[in-house]
């Protein structure tokens, strides 16, 4: 059975019970040398065609582009799913969706019910606090915890950062996007309103700043979890004055979505330079990722298929790159396929902490890919999505829905879509060659997932399809299997 948050904390107060308080200092003691501070930035709905060092030519990352040339970029690097609050969970946890049970933001039957042909599985809209996070995990080897930013689990008192074990909370609750914009009055409960017009993505940058300076003798834990770049699709109005003055390049054209990726930038750098002024650069790993894809709305994610809400590429792959000068050989980069799952147990091994026993963790560690290996211990990695999304975008498989009910996996260069709809209602495998239940692509050679080759090379469907039947198995991903009554075809 797997352990529990009430457990696990229980089995750290009693710990610190059998001996003297543990306080910073007496808890390094016991630890041994000081641990490495770790700082995660989250931005919500970046496309992995937003930054330069992914060849954006609009949009302008100086900072960004030159921490990810001082580290190593991934370049299959994954989200857990196609929308952010599933993400966010899988990262807090280190697990699959099937264990927590965040499929989806709201509710799992979005849509038009007559469009819709299952019953979806019901979706949790907040994370149990009953989960040990990485925040919590991170406790007793002497971290303090910030989660700055978008948190989307719930609310505290108990199941906003704090209640999930993260010491500070700066505008973390339950709400997905900026309630009040990106200027204040930020009408946020968890974030006090600076002077009017304020810009929101600064601000945090601000209050991370000052968490470092206050943290700069221990070892922390930074969460920086930006709002941006989701929508509204707000900015400072001389940064989009400059993006007016730009021509557009590969489909990315919006001068207020490209200022809002400055301010950012910006506040990346201006963290970069923190660490450098106060001696922690060398002592500081820095991951920067995001939660989805790009929103159809504001970027072009060319020449990747799909965007945010789609389990095409465009809708899961992410930038990504981590800069730890003591161990990551600069201007290198790393192809090995990588998801979000991987980043709590990869945490856990920076820092030196003990994984909770007992505890299920999905993913692998990536520090060995850090240090230059060339592949991790697993065959594949997993989405399942057992829910209905609307919206019509380019590179969607219908004009209704972003996305419907769908299990996915990615082995080497191959990627399977397993559609629940016509698997359940239409045959199965008895029917694979006609229903049109799987899709197969060879992101190798085909990384715009046009040419699907299920039937081509039935021999690599039927390999990756029994895998990842395989693996909905052993985690107990549940599939829908209700007709809905409402479809009216």
């Amino acid at each position: 059975m797997e352990l529990n948050r009430r457990d696990f904390l229980r089995g750290f107060v009693a710990l610190a019970a059998g001996g003297p308080v543990l306080s910073s200092s007496n808890l390094e003691l016991r630890i041994g040398a000081k641990r490495p501070s770790i700082i995660f930035v989250m931005i919500d709905d970046m496309g992995f065609r937003d930054v330069g060092f992914n060849g954006s030519e609009y949009y302008e990352t100086p900072n960004i582009d030159r921490l990810a040339k001082e580290g190593m970029v991934f370049t299959n690097a994954y989200a857990n799913a196609a929308n952010c609050a599933p993400t966010r969970a899988c990262f807090l946890t280190g697990q699959y969706s099937p264990r927590h049970g965040v499929y989806t933001v709201g509710s799992s039957a979005r849509g038009s019910s007559s469009d819709r042909r299952l019953i979806p599985i019901a979706n949790d809209t907040t994370l149990d606090s009953n989960h040990v996070t990485i925040a919590e995990a991170l406790r007793p080897a002497g971290y303090i915890s910030a989660s700055m930013g978008k948190w989307h689990m719930g609310t505290d008192p108990d199941l906003g950062p704090i209640g999930q074990g993260f010491d500070v909370n700066v505008a973390g609750n339950s709400t997905g996007s900026p309630k009040g914009g990106y200027f204040s009055p930020y009408k946020n409960p968890q974030l006090p309103d600076g002077p009017t017009g304020e810009y929101l993505t600064d601000r945090l940058t601000d209050e991370a700043l000052k968490f470092i300076e206050a943290n700069k003798e221990r070892p922390f834990f930074l969460y920086l979890t930006h709002y941006a770049v989701h929508t509204p699709i707000q900015a400072k109005p001389d940064l989009v004055a400059k993006y007016e003055q730009k021509p557009p390049s590969n489909g990315q054209d919006n001068p207020i979505y490209a200022a809002m990726i400055d301010s950012v930038d910006q506040g990346i750098g201006r963290i970069a330079d923190k660490l450098d002024e106060l001696g922690l650069t060398d002592h500081t790993v820095v991951f920067f990722f995001s939660d989805n894809g790009g929103f159809a709305g504001a970027t072009s994610n060319q020449p990747l298929r799909g965007f945010k809400g789609t389990f095409y590429e465009g809708g899961i792959r992410e930038p990504m790159f981590v800069r730890w000068p003591a161990v990551v050989e600069s201007g290198t980069a790393c192809d090995t396929s990588v998801i979000s799952t991987d980043f709590f147990p990869t945490i856990l091994e920076i820092a030196g902490a003990k994984r909770p026993a007992g505890k299920i963790l999905d993913g692998e560690s990536v520090v060995p890919l850090l240090k230059g290996a060339k592949k991790l211990n697993r065959e594949a990695v997993f989405w399942h999505f057992p829910a209905y999304l609307q919206g019509n975008v380019a590179g969607a498989r219908d004009s209704k829905f972003r996305t419907r009910p769908v299990g996915v996996v990615r082995k080497g260069g191959w990627k399977l879509l397993q559609y629940f709809e016509e698997w359940v209602l239409d045959g199965g495998r008895d029917a694979i060659d006609t229903n049109n239940a799987v899709e197969l692509y060879d992101l190798e050679n085909d990384i715009s997932e046009t040419n699907n080759l299920a039937n081509a090379n039935r021999a690599k469907r039927d390999e990756l399809l029994d895998l990842l039947i395989d693996w909905q198995k052993s985690v107990g991903a549940p599939i829908p299997t209700e007709p809905n009554p409402e479809y009216s075809g």
